[in-house]
């Protein structure tokens, strides 16, 4: 097993689809038009818990899933029981996956409203991967984006993701752990996530360890002696101040520094925590320990750490968990996947779904999307949708407009535009780039340091805008009106 995660790829998932994308796989497939090129967009409409912005993860599990699509024996027999013909189940027996499929990096900051997957191809295809285009962006981009949160209340404190009893499901926990890392924790409780993707797992007692043993001294004494290169001790299953750090102090001074070591902290895990930790911290200090770290978990988000923070908490280290992995204050990341543009006789025709409900309207048509940045800063101040093909000189002023207010116009100058939509697969090839998971975490922490911090408030965050180009917009308006009954 690598860092790559392979495992998730042993188990065949090509049917993890929504049934009607099968029936309208055989009606394409019946009426001859299964071969007809189409473009799918992949988007989301609101930001979870009312954030700024978003983090893009789970791009990895896709790939694994694209590159293994194939339907076995058995597979193809289940279906016949279903009533489906033996020409369409010996098209799904041959199945070649052949679509080009772009995508937002992994790590990146994402916002409502652009294409953060696109897919070209067959449309018996293109429409057939939807579930799992869905599946696996909205899931971990939901975990990623929680984790984001709670790490940047943490104010650098290190964040560990203790969620897995809690997660739902086991693919929840393992993958949900990921996304956390991915978003900013240093760690994780769940170790098979360290196994398949080296994620960093960590832990080291429950309560349960203290109450096996005769009293809580012994407990303490037994731990450290197994492990006095890294003893961090949970003080709360009795009385904290009274029995817990007591005792916890005294095992530190008979089993680990003898040994040569210098104990590594201790856990509360109920109670009052910011008030405990402050007393905590003053005996630790008292008694020689003023490098032995304070550990706090207990159902924490990142409303809990901001204020247990603003109110002096002596806390180095959080412990995170179901809050975090099944990200309890917005349990939802609502992507969607909508059909932009069909392809005949090598003319794209644009195509738009319309709804009385402004924010269900698509923006038709194939898309570019470009990040703006300001060249004096480094920041992001915007990004902006334009036809494909259309280029944005960054040498040249260039007008923005909000694409509901259009007389909210901005020119800008001394930017730098960006594409942030990377060629995943040409023709069902991968010829995307493979980065570790280092690499993804350390690119998400820098991408989001070039969000404005007005953005990346919690409560009322400052609006970036994803704005049309005048050519996507006008062409939007006329299909709008075209439409309109």
């Amino acid at each position: 097993m690598n860092i790559n995660g392979e495992r998730f790829s042993e188990r065949n998932l090509t049917m993890l689809f929504d049934f009607y994308e099968l029936t309208m796989a055989n009606g394409y497939f019946k009426n001859g038009v299964g071969e007809q090129i189409a473009y799918f967009d992949m988007f989301f409409r609101k930001v979870p818990d009312n954030g700024g912005f978003a983090i893009m993860a789970g791009v990895q599990q896709l790939v694994e899933y694209l590159e293994n699509l194939h339907f076995k024996e058995e597979e193809i027999e289940y279906l016949r029981t279903k009533g489906f013909g033996e020409e369409f189940l010996d098209y799904l027996r041959n199945f070649k996956f052949k679509c080009d499929i772009k995508c937002v990096r992994e790590g990146t900051p994402i916002f409502p409203g652009e294409p953060i997957v696109t897919v070209k191809g067959p449309v018996i295809q293109a429409q057939f991967i939807e579930t799992m285009v869905l599946l696996c962006i909205n899931h971990q981009s939901l975990i990623a984006t929680k984790a984001n949160r709670v790490t940047r209340a943490s104010q650098g404190r290190a964040v560990m993701e203790f969620g897995s009893r809690r997660a739902q499901g086991f693919d929840g926990a393992v993958l949900g752990a990921r996304a956390a890392f991915i978003g900013g924790c240093v760690g994780t409780a769940c170790t098979i996530t360290d196994y398949m993707y080296s994620v960093p797992a960590l832990g080291t007692m429950a309560h349960s360890w203290i109450q096996v043993f005769d009293n809580e001294l012994e407990a303490f004494c037994a731990y450290a002696r197994e492990y006095p290169d890294n003893c961090t001790l949970l003080i709360d299953t009795y009385n904290v101040m009274k029995s817990g750090l007591p005792n916890a102090i005294e095992a530190f001074k008979r089993e680990v520094l003898p040994r040569g070591f210098r104990p590594k902290g201790v856990r509360i895990d109920s109670g009052d925590i910011t008030y405990l930790s402050k007393k905590i911290r003053k005996v630790l200090d008292e008694a020689g320990f003023e490098d032995c770290q304070i550990v706090a978990s207990n159902s924490l988000d990142e409303y809990i750490i901001r204020d247990m923070l603003l109110q002096n908490a002596q806390v180095d280290s959080f412990g995170v968990g179901e809050r975090l992995i099944t990200a309890s204050s917005n349990p939802v990341f609502g992507g969607v996947y909508k059909l932009a543009a069909v392809e005949r006789d090598g003319e794209i025709i644009p195509k738009i779904k319309i709804s009385e409900n402004v924010s269900k309207i698509t923006t038709p048509g194939v898309k570019e999307v470009w990040r703006l940045y300001d060249r004096e800063s480094g920041k992001a101040f915007a990004d902006v949708l334009t036809v494909a093909g259309e280029e944005i000189d960054d040498t040249k002023p260039y007008e923005i407009f909000d694409p509901e207010h259009t007389w909210k116009r901005k020119t800008v100058t001394d930017f730098k535009a960006v594409k942030i939509l990377e060629p995943l697969f040409e023709n069902g090839k991968f010829v995307g780039k493979n980065y570790s998971l280092d690499e993804i975490r350390n690119y998400c922490k820098e991408q989001v340091d070039m969000l404005w911090d007005e953005v990346k408030r919690f409560e009322n965050p400052h609006t970036y805008y994803v704005d049309l180009s005048q050519k996507l917009w006008d062409e939007k308006q006329g299909l709008i009106a075209k439409h309109k009954i």
